[in-house]
């Protein structure tokens, strides 16, 4: 998606020469992972000369949004507390971000 953003409009050819910079992945891995994306409203499809190009259906907060609520269920069983806990553990924040993030809390509240 990342890809597609940037790009905001790409064939499977385009995203995979983009990924292949960065890491070793095959063509068909890029197709199969668009396809899906396809399916599940994130990205549109048209055909234009002989390649299908790619863009984004939805914007892109609405995406971030749901493949988020998607990984927290699947992963966590719809809590978001593991996850929540996991970051600020491994990702070892800053005090800024945490102080970042406690006012979002107490914002939200």
């Amino acid at each position: 998606m990342k890809v597609v953003w940037e790009l905001q409009t790409a064939t499977v050819r385009d995203v995979y020469e983009a990924l292949l910079r960065r890491r070793k992945i095959a063509y068909t891995t890029v197709m199969t992972m668009m396809n899906i994306l396809e399916v599940k409203g994130y990205l549109k499809k048209s055909a234009e000369d002989k390649a299908h190009v790619y863009r984004p259906a939805q914007v892109k907060a609405k995406v971030i949004r749901a493949m988020v609520q998607e990984f927290v269920e699947r992963v966590f069983n719809g809590s978001a507390e593991p996850l929540l806990v996991h970051l600020v553990k491994e990702r070892h924040l800053s005090p800024e971000e945490l102080e970042k993030i406690a006012r979002t809390i107490k914002e939200s509240e």
